[in-house]
């Protein structure tokens, strides 16, 4: 198992601290809003390394955190009149409302910053009696950067480097400029909490280092997140952590590619913010997650129009497939060890969910002409598909369920004469002429139209 570390710049042999066991994190959401795309993504790739790394055998322990106390979240507080903690804890109800919708596990681990406080205040208290941090006079609490040498070596650049067109947070209580924020003063009104310091909160870096201590001890085997978070986040995460405990702190650093929408990056201001809620009123969550794994993680993604569609197709296609085989062939226990060791193979090199996915289409060119020439083994590709391919949330569902619920979130317009057929079935089958009614069905089904029969009508599927 080979996995392209950041701290390194390459792929590496995947060996944990520990043998047969893993240690994993991963940031999660900022709750200052509801979830978008870009979490959809980050949760359902790290859901997926988690899920490959226990088929290879290993005991993983896979921790995510929300961040639930932050400027944003004050913001929001000030904006709706709701307080802080009581907008934090909504938004996350709903995150994780449609986190489910989207089918991503939950992590092993919950981790949220107003849960550890104490855990991020002793961890403060132990910087600065090291010299790795002050107290300024106001009460704020900053990490001295010059005090760790390795700065800046996750994204590789010197600290002017670094800071170089970068927005810093300036006050004149640092005493240099790259010093970042700790433990925040409180101002008047805001959340707080009582500390060494005075009343105040968490800086946004300290909680994953906090958290990861309490929850997995000094060193983790692999850190992941959002490549925006590469700096300051994860840089700021090395530099405390490993001045606090003098040992590494991830074995692997792994980040994911960022969304774009026609080419711009995703922002409010753009108006571009494609909601998760939105998309799955229009897709299922099979066709959001074969869009996005068909790229490699570590790139970005450009999501232009139609994409989410496309994919929907091909999994119509898949799925009307497996819908035809296993109705002429049966449920098959069977397996075909040739499928799954070829996706062994492809998310064994970095998690390459790109050219897992790309074989499906010749498996199913293949099942489909096998299926047509009654050869009834193609039912064990089906099988063995539907087996391997769940670890990427694909092929989950029953056939004809998937294929009904594609056609309620994307009607096709019904020509004329097919409509027409409906009506008269419908007329046929309220006179209760039995006969008439079945021959008219017969004649919409030769068409590639099903009728669904309800209390108050009919729904005209597509097949």
């Amino acid at each position: 198992m080979k996995i392209y570390n950041t701290l390194t710049r390459r792929k590496e042999e995947f060996v944990p601290i520990e043998d047969g066991k893993v240690k994993m994190y991963a940031c999660g959401i900022t709750v200052s809003g509801e979830a978008h795309i870009g979490h959809g993504y980050q949760a359902l790739i790290y859901d997926i390394m988690r899920k490959y790394l226990e088929k290879l055998g290993y005991a993983v322990t896979y921790a995510r955190n929300y961040t639930d106390v932050d400027d944003k979240i004050i913001a929001k507080s000030r904006e709706t009149g709701i307080p802080a903690d009581r907008y934090a804890a909504e938004m996350i109800e709903k995150i994780d409302a449609v986190m489910a919708e989207m089918d991503i596990d939950e992590p092993t681990l919950w981790l949220k910053a107003t849960e550890n406080i104490g855990n991020i205040i002793s961890f403060i208290e132990k910087l600065v009696e090291s010299g790795h941090a002050y107290a300024a006079e106001n009460g704020d609490v900053y990490f001295s950067v010059d005090s760790f040498k390795r700065y800046g070596c996750l994204s590789n650049r010197t600290v002017d480097a670094l800071l170089d067109g970068v927005r810093v947070e300036n006050s004149e209580q640092k005493r240099a400029p790259a010093d970042f924020a700790l433990w925040k003063a409180a101002k008047e009104g805001e959340i707080s909490w009582d500390s060494p310091w005075g009343k105040g909160r968490p800086g946004w870096h300290i909680e994953c280092s906090a958290m990861n201590m309490a929850a997995f001890g000094e060193s983790i085997d692999l850190h992941g997140g959002g490549r925006d978070l590469i700096f300051p986040h994860h840089e700021n995460e090395i530099a405390q952590t490993e001045s606090l405990t003098g040992k590494q702190f991830a074995k692997f650093w792994t980040h994911n590619g960022l969304i774009k929408v026609n080419g711009q990056k995703m922002s409010k201001s753009l108006g571009n913010s494609l909601l998760l809620e939105d998309l799955l009123k229009k897709y299922t969550n099979e066709a959001i997650k074969f869009a996005l794994l068909q790229f490699n993680y570590r790139a970005d993604i450009n999501l232009t129009d139609g994409i989410f569609g496309e994919a929907e197709r091909h999994l119509e296609s898949f799925y009307k497939t497996i819908k035809t085989v296993e109705e002429k062939f049966g449920k098959s226990a069977g397996g075909v060890p040739a499928i799954d060791n070829e996706f062994n193979s492809d998310m064994s090199d970095d998690f390459n969910t790109a050219l897992a996915l790309s074989r499906l289409f010749g498996y199913f060119k293949d099942i489909a002409r096998r299926a047509d020439s009654g050869d009834k083994t193609c039912a064990d590709d089906v099988a063995q598909i539907k087996k391997t391919y769940s670890l990427l949330g694909l092929f989950k569902k029953d056939a004809a369920k998937y294929l009904a619920e594609v056609a309620v979130k994307n009607p096709v317009e019904i020509p004329e004469n097919v409509r027409e057929l409906a009506e008269k079935r419908w007329s046929a089958k309220s006179d209760r002429d039995w006969t008439a009614a079945d021959k008219l069905r017969a004649e919409l089904d030769a068409l590639g139209y099903t009728v669904k029969d309800g209390k108050d009508g009919y729904t005209l599927i597509r097949k």
